[in-house]
């Protein structure tokens, strides 16, 4: 039964309920629990098949390894990792919002994690939709408000925990990323199994141009909260 489990082939379960939550009066998340059945070997073939790649990021006066992977696949441009990639990619842009392309992140181990943070990079964050496909392990996946949290709090502010597990469906929409905050919170000494999560992105470019740093922009000792107090 294992190896069957293992080698049967995913599928998108189209009659899954899309559950939305209002997080605000513009922002909310859907969540699709389900939405890929027997994902086994999707998550094997993502592994093996995408090109990872590790990203540097410069933190305070040095590069150091991303706590994370990364991958891309754009529709049109060599092979998807899984046949299933670009039945996903139709499906989201078909209910939602053309995708141009998805990006691939993965979570090795519990020392893999991503701190809060908005999608900056997209700049136009007013109206925007993220999909996040989770395979694998499950994980903690928190969102929080903005602007009201606290640095003491063990959760750090943190009010969701959507928690995907393998197969899941999330969508951020409206003004989640000019609102709200996102992350996979690193679970350092615990025994954690891999997750990938694929992730399409879309903005309508409306209201104001986001002028901050993303996530992945360089911190100097400058920028540290205690330096700006």
């Amino acid at each position: 039964m294992g190896d069957q489990a293992t080698t049967a082939e995913p599928w998108i379960d189209r009659d899954v309920e899309f559950e939305r939550t209002w997080l605000d009066e513009t922002s909310w998340v859907d969540v699709a629990r389900g939405w890929i059945k027997q994902p086994e070997a999707f998550e094997v073939a993502m592994r093996e098949n995408v090109a990872w790649r590790q990203g540097k990021i410069w933190r305070y006066e040095k590069h150091i390894d991303e706590p994370r992977l990364g991958g891309f696949w754009t529709p049109g441009r060599g092979d998807p990792p899984h046949p299933i990639v670009v039945e996903a990619h139709r499906t989201l842009s078909h209910r939602y919002h053309r995708f141009d392309s998805v990006a691939f992140c993965r979570y090795r181990d519990g020392n893999d994690g991503q701190a809060f943070h908005r999608d900056q990079e997209m700049r136009w964050l007013e109206d925007t939709e993220i999909a996040v496909l989770s395979l694998g392990a499950q994980r903690p996946w928190r969102l929080r408000p903005r602007e009201h949290h606290h640095a003491d709090d063990r959760l750090k502010g943190a009010t969701h925990d959507l928690a995907p597990a393998s197969g899941d469906l999330m969508v951020m929409g409206g003004a989640c990323q000019a609102r709200w905050e996102h992350s996979v919170p690193q679970l350092r000494g615990q025994q954690v199994g891999e997750r990938i999560s694929l992730e399409w992105r879309w903005t309508s470019k409306r209201g104001r141009p986001q002028q901050g740093a993303g996530y992945g922009a360089p911190l100097d000792f400058s920028d540290s909260p205690r330096r700006r107090r």
